[in-house]
């Protein structure tokens, strides 16, 4: 493990990466998804993929890194890119779970590599609405402390600053970034899914022109199970680029 000072916005960033099959000739970016962190993503593909340079990242405020700021998804891909220029790492191939998806598309990368994306919006449940709308009235009253019993549980353990990037990034609609893409996509999908359910795969599969989706049992962490037939994907995926 390596741990990176960045400075960002007049920030400072520590950035907790790591690097495995140092002398590969292929760089591959993993990124985790929200509330995780890269040795998550390590435990499933690094045994895989030997003709790659992986570079694992912790994301800002996750895993070892240091966040003290609020951020937006596009302040969290330049915080990467940033890193990679330190690093002398390329943007051949860049694989995202969840929140990491995101990261990942806004890095525009030759080849990206979706795993259960976040990105597509999903209307809130009348329950939700109702909670939000209720601590919204707390709060003017002076019951923010409440928080706790009305934050979705991905948020209530975070400091301020991760609350607020929640906050930024749990709704955002990348529909315009996913169809803007124009590289070659390859996106993972469990079947059963509730956090990033399989219809925004489908949707993502939609939008990005040149992507296929790869359908797997398991839920939100189907990836775990199933590394070795991703990672073989992603090379599949990534010769397939190298024909044209």
């Amino acid at each position: 493990m390596a741990l990176k000072s960045i400075q960002y916005n007049q920030h400072t960033f520590d950035i907790s990466y790591e690097i495995i099959n140092p002398d590969a000739k292929v760089d591959i970016i993993i990124l985790h998804g929200w509330g995780s962190n890269k040795t998550i993503m390590k435990n499933a593909f690094s045994p895989y993929m030997s003709a790659f340079r992986h570079i694992y990242i912790d994301l800002p405020g996750f895993g070892k890194s240091t966040c003290s700021v609020a951020l937006k998804t596009p302040d969290v891909a330049r915080i990467v890119e940033l890193l990679m220029v330190h690093i002398n790492a390329s943007k051949s191939i860049v694989l995202g779970h969840s929140f990491g998806g995101k990261v990942a598309t806004l890095l525009n990368p030759k080849v990206l590599i979706l795993v259960a994306s976040a990105g597509i919006y999903r209307t809130k449940s009348l329950k939700v609405q109702t909670k939000i709308a209720l601590f919204k009235t707390l709060k003017v009253f002076g019951f923010a402390k409440l928080r706790s019993l009305f934050v979705a549980d991905d948020a209530k353990s975070l400091s301020e600053p991760m609350y607020e990037t929640f906050k930024n990034v749990v709704d955002e609609d990348f529909s315009h970034e996913f169809s803007s893409y124009d590289g070659k996509a390859l996106l993972c999908w469990g079947k059963e899914d509730t956090a990033t359910p399989l219809s925004s795969g489908e949707k993502i599969n939609q939008l990005i022109k040149d992507s296929k989706l790869e359908v797997y049992d398991g839920d939100h962490f189907f990836f775990g199970k199933n590394s070795k037939d991703i990672s073989e994907k992603v090379e599949k995926t990534f010769l397939q680029t190298l024909e044209h």
